[in-house]
C-alpha cells in the first residue's frame, strides 16, 4: 500500500482510507477486528469513523479492537448534530471515551449547518488542538467558499486551520470538480472521498434494464433506480471496459477516483475480510491518463453551465495558480 501526503500536515497516510461505517451494523466486533487487523497487515494506516455511526457503537467497537494497534495509525472522527462550539468540545470528549483514546489525529465537522457560527466553531476546533485531543481539524461536505471563510477566520486569529475536506466523488457525482477540487489543489487541502462505487452501481451489483435485487440498497434508495435508468448505457460500457481488462467493476471505479487530480485518499468501507481484500486489490490498479480520459468520457456527468464563453471552465481549472501542489 502506497502512502500519500496529507495536505499541509506533514503526515503521510495510506492512499486507501478504511471506512468503518459498517462496524456494528453489517459486521460484528469479531469481524471488525479481523478487518482492521488484515488492513493494517497490508499497510493501511488511515482509519475514518464518526460519532454518528450506529449511534456511537462503531466508535465503541473501534475502542475495543484498537488496543495494541494504535501506533502508526492516523485516526479521524467527526462531530455530528450541530456545529455549536460547546457541542464540538463535548462530542470529541465522548468520542475519545468510546474509542478509549487520549487523542485522534483528525477531528472533522461532519456537515455544515444553517445559521452556523464559524468564529465560535473555529475557536472550539482550535481549543481541541491546543488541548492535545486532536492533532488536526478538518471538515466534510463543505463548499469551497465556506472552507475558505473558516480558514480566513483561523488565519486572522492564529488558530488551527481546516486541513481537509471529505466529499462524495465518483463518475456520476462530479460537482466537486467545480471550485472544490481546484481550491484543494491550490491550497494543498487534503481531499478524502466517499461513495466511489455509487451505492453499488459501479460495483456490478445492478444490471441496467433488469429488476433491482430484493436484498439490495436499491430497494430503499430511489437514487439507484434513477441513475440506472439515466446512465444505463454508460454503466454497460464501464462494465465491459473492466471485463476486457480482467478487472472487477469496483476496482475500476476506485482506480478512477484514485487517479483523479486533487484526490488524496478514497475512503473504502467494507463489511468482511473478502471485501477488504478486493478493495485493497483495487489500489494495485493504475490507469494511464488515456484510460482515465476514456472512462470519464463514458459518462455525460460533468457539470454543465449555460453561461457560455470562457468563464465557466475557469471554475474547474487546476492550473490558474503557479503554486499548485505537485
Amino acid at each position: 500500500m502506497n502512502t500519500v501526503k496529507f495536505g499541509t500536515t506533514g503526515e503521510n497516510v495510506s492512499e486507501m482510507c478504511l471506512g468503518t461505517m459498517m462496524f456494528g451494523d453489517r459486521c460484528d466486533q469479531a469481524e471488525s477486528d479481523r478487518i482492521l487487523s488484515a488492513a493494517i497487515e497490508q499497510g493501511v494506516t488511515f482509519v475514518d469513523t464518526a460519532a454518528s455511526y450506529c449511534q456511537g457503537r462503531t466508535e465503541e467497537i473501534l475502542g475495543n479492537i484498537l488496543k495494541g494497534k494504535r501506533d502508526g495509525l492516523f485516526i479521524g472522527t467527526k462531530v455530528t448534530k450541530t456545529t455549536a462550539a460547546d457541542w464540538v468540545l463535548q462530542s470529541l470528549d465522548e468520542s475519545l471515551t468510546r474509542m478509549q483514546l487520549d487523542y485522534v489525529d483528525l477531528y472533522m465537522i461532519h456537515w455544515p449547518r444553517q445559521n452556523m457560527r464559524p468564529v465560535e466553531m473555529m475557536e472550539a476546533l482550535n481549543t481541541v488542538v491546543q488541548q492535545g485531543k486532536a492533532r488536526f481539524v478538518g471538515c466534510c461536505n463543505f463548499p469551497a467558499w465556506l472552507l475558505a471563510h473558516c480558514n480566513a477566520i483561523a488565519e486572522r486569529n492564529g488558530w488551527a486551520k481546516l486541513v481537509c475536506n471529505q466529499i462524495p466523488y465518483n463518475l456520476l457525482e462530479r460537482g466537486v470538480e467545480v471550485e472544490i477540487i481546484p481550491q484543494a489543489v491550490t491550497e494543498q487541502i487534503a481531499i478524502t472521498t466517499y461513495r466511489s462505487l455509487v451505492l453499488g452501481i459501479l460495483a456490478g451489483k445492478y444490471t441496467p434494464g433488469q429488476p433491482i435485487p430484493a436484498d439490495s440498497r436499491g430497494q430503499t434508495d430511489k437514487r439507484v433506480a434513477a441513475w440506472l435508468d439515466k446512465y444505463g448505457e454508460s454503466i454497460k460500457q464501464f462494465n465491459q471496459f473492466a471485463a476486457d481488462r480482467n478487472l472487477h467493476p469496483a476496482q475500476l471505479a476506485v482506480a478512477w477516483v484514485r487517479h483523479s487530480p486533487g484526490v488524496t485518499a478514497p475512503i473504502v468501507g467494507v463489511s468482511s475480510q473478502r471485501q477488504l481484500q478486493a478493495s485493497i486489490d483495487a489500489f494495485n490498479v493504475t490507469l494511464s491518463d488515456e484510460e482515465y480520459t476514456q472512462i470519464t468520457g463514458m459518462f455525460d456527468t460533468a457539470v454543465k453551465e449555460e453561461s457560455g464563453g470562457s468563464f465557466a471552465p475557469l471554475r474547474r481549472d487546476l492550473n490558474l495558480v503557479s503554486c499548485a501542489i505537485e
